[in-house]
């Protein structure tokens, strides 16, 4: 897909092909068009850091979003994803990693055309579009992570 970077640490080794799909199909699914998108699979330091300096968070977290025009159609921004947080996820709630990291992709982009996680109400309702997105792409996408070298 036009406009997207998928950046990874030496550590992680994504199938950027397969990310490309996914923000393909999700752009069709939820009706949006990207400016610039930057997807970045770090390890956890790395965003605890992120999290430190720009949202003055002093935790880890799986997934930060950043939407840079505020234009929730027309997409310009950058998500970080954790996978050292996404294992923890899958070992937690028993999903495939592979399934983890499609609901983590869903979950970014379901900010970035404005969903928001910050009150109960519009979290369950964020929480159904990301259920029903991760059911719809997860078999096809799974495979996104090939390797992680701890």
């Amino acid at each position: 897909m036009k406009n997207l970077s998928v950046a990874t640490s030496k550590k992680i080794k994504i199938d950027k092909r397969l990310v490309h799909s996914l923000i393909a199909k999700l752009s069709q699914e939820l009706g949006f068009k990207l400016d610039s998108l930057n997807i970045n699979f770090v390890d956890a330091d790395y965003l605890l850091k992120i999290n430190k300096e720009y949202l003055k968070h002093n935790y880890h977290t799986d997934i930060i979003t950043f939407n840079y025009s505020g234009n929730n159609e027309i997409l310009e921004g950058e998500i970080f994803i954790s996978i050292n947080e996404a294992i923890a996820n899958s070992l937690k709630y028993h999903v495939p990693l592979g399934s983890e990291i499609v609901r983590l992709v869903v979950h970014g982009i379901l900010h970035l055309v404005g969903f928001d996680d910050k009150e109960s109400k519009d979290k369950r309702r964020m929480k159904k579009e990301e259920n029903m997105l991760t059911k719809l792409f997860e078999t096809n996408f799974k495979n996104l992570l090939i390797e992680y070298d701890y």
